[in-house]
């Protein structure tokens, strides 16, 4: 199965250079993109510290997946991702963080974006040619098409 990730991620959505001193910064700066992009209610940014708290978004391969609770599905306005590269990297409870995939989904389409997201992102090649893109473009063409097994 494939999914579309073009309708979800757009290249204003993708920011290479950015500076975080820790993960709560770093899930600060996912939710100011998310809610630049028009997809989530301001508070969606609790949600995700939230969930945070409740069980790390990190996924291996310097790679964090930042997300709302099922409860705070109410918050987002329409379904969209955001890529956030760390350069200096971040600490997140010990691993280092270079890049974050922030998720915004109403239904339950997230649980297998999530899971095709991190079948790509798990894999050292892909995921070092990800954290190494030169560009907005290349990143969204990387991610497009997300295949699932």
């Amino acid at each position: 199965m494939t999914i579309n990730i073009r309708p979800v991620l757009a290249e204003r959505g993708v920011r290479l250079t950015e500076v975080a001193a820790d993960r709560v910064a770093a899930i600060h700066r996912c939710a100011d993109v998310l809610e630049e992009l028009g997809a989530v209610h301001p508070t969606y940014r609790e949600a995700m510290l939230d969930r945070e708290w409740a069980m790390s978004t990190y996924v291996g391969e310097g790679v964090a997946i930042p997300h709302g609770l099922d409860v705070s599905r109410v918050l987002v306005r329409r379904d969209s991702l955001a890529v956030l590269r760390f350069p200096d990297g971040v600490d997140w409870d010990g691993h280092r963080v270079s890049m974050c995939v922030a998720i915004a989904a109403r239904g339950d389409g997230h649980v297998a974006l999530l899971s095709a997201l991190a079948e790509v992102l798990l894999d050292p090649d892909r995921a070092r040619a990800l954290r190494e893109a030169a560009d907005p473009a290349a990143v969204v063409r990387m991610l497009h098409p997300v295949a699932q097994p």
